[in-house]
């Protein structure tokens, strides 16, 4: 009973976001899939996961798991409305709650997003969780108050990293109805040419040798993968139909592509960023495009469309 109500509040939380449920997922950086057992009652809610609702939601986790008396919403645990009161099944002494007001996008956010900046910089295994929270300008405990170990913050950084690839990639190309004109617009996202690319190539690089040692960040990345193949594969289709490719098997084509991205940008990145006048001949991010865009030409673009 108590974990139904408990999935009672945490849709009040949700209903009052004003926001999707898998959309939520995302802010408090968890599988949808989980939210959606945790709400239907088939999976419990974890200690951190509450912590982090609690923090995205401004409200008290003493309230939210039915132990503190009011309303999920009342103020007085919210952000900026006083402490909250959180029983020591959700936190212990050692562990307060982080200071309010959280930052912007909350608290949990901010800690994911500079984890994801120091592992550009300087690799996972590099990163301790007292960089972490120098970074965010708080405390260690406040960082293990929503993400308890190392694990479950690294799985949290690879599910942002995949959901803003995904994002970026969605609102670059919404719109697009010219499947070569997509096409080629999914490559210059995927070139490592601005500090920003190459920051996210490093982390995908770093990610990628975490997912060959990790289940569960390996089941993320076979997942990811899938979509983002599968993307590339429903835009040659398309292309197929349109006239704009020759027939080909997409898929096929999808994972061909896809590789030679990979290939092609981790050897970009062994490389000095390209200066304003160009780098070595071959090596750099603009080669890689180049070799990228004669592949689609070569291999996937029909006689007639140039």
């Amino acid at each position: 009973m108590q974990q139904d109500e408990v999935a009672a509040r945490v849709r009040q939380v949700i209903d009052a976001a004003g926001v999707s449920a898998r959309e939520f997922a995302r802010r408090i950086v968890i599988d949808p899939s989980k939210l959606s057992r945790s709400l239907n009652g088939t999976r419990r809610f974890t200690a951190a996961e509450l912590a982090r609702i609690a923090d995205i939601g401004g409200v008290d986790v003493g309230r939210l798991i039915g132990t503190t008396a009011g309303p999920v919403g009342d103020a007085a645990g919210s952000p900026g409305g006083g402490a909250a009161s959180t029983p020591s099944t959700v936190r212990s002494p050692s562990q307060p709650r982080p200071p309010s007001p959280s930052p912007e996008g909350g608290r949990p956010l901010q800690i994911v997003r500079e984890t994801v900046r120091l592992i550009a910089e300087r690799g996972f295994h590099a990163v301790r969780v007292a960089d972490i929270a120098a970074a965010c300008h708080t405390s260690t405990a406040a960082i293990h108050y929503h993400f308890p170990g190392r694990d479950e913050l690294l799985e949290a950084a690879v599910r942002w990293c995949m959901d803003e690839d995904t994002r970026r990639r969605a609102d670059a190309t919404a719109g697009t109805r010219h499947a070569g004109d997509e096409l080629r617009l999914l490559i210059e996202l995927q070139t490592p040419r601005t500090e920003q690319q190459r920051r996210q190539w490093c982390v995908w690089l770093d990610l990628w040798a975490e997912a060959a040692r990790s289940t569960t960040v390996g089941l993320l990345h076979v997942d990811y993968y899938r979509q983002w193949r599968g993307t590339v594969a429903d835009v040659i289709r398309r292309g197929v139909e349109q006239g704009v490719f020759r027939p080909v098997d997409a898929d096929g084509a999808a994972l061909a592509l896809t590789a030679l991205i990979d290939g092609l940008a981790s050897q970009v990145l062994a490389t000095e960023p390209e200066p304003p006048g160009g780098g070595v001949p071959g090596t750099g991010a603009q080669a890689m495009h180049d070799a990228l865009i004669a592949h689609v030409d070569a291999c996937l673009s029909a006689p007639s469309a140039g």
